[in-house]
């Protein structure tokens, strides 16, 4: 999905949407992102919407929480949001 041009685009942008949010993910949802596009096929990941990369952090930060869980120490990539 993309952060798409026009009001849109300047909509889901301001959101944290499209290439200037992918600028902002740590190496966790650049992980994420990896086997979203290239295990589950779902496409390219550079440019994705406000509401995907939400999605994206929501999942990092359930990886984060487990690890945290089950080796009682932080995930070694801090999280940049």
């Amino acid at each position: 999905s993309s952060g798409g041009g026009g009001l849109m685009g300047k909509i889901n942008s301001a959101m944290g949407g499209g290439q200037k949010g992918e600028q902002n993910e740590d190496m966790l949802d650049k992980g994420v992102d990896y086997v979203q596009e290239h295990v589950f096929h779902q496409g390219p990941q550079n440019n994705e919407s406000a509401v995907e990369q939400a999605k994206d952090e929501q999942i990092s930060d359930a990886i984060r929480r487990g690890y945290k869980s089950a080796i009682e120490k932080e995930f070694p990539v801090k999280d940049k949001s």
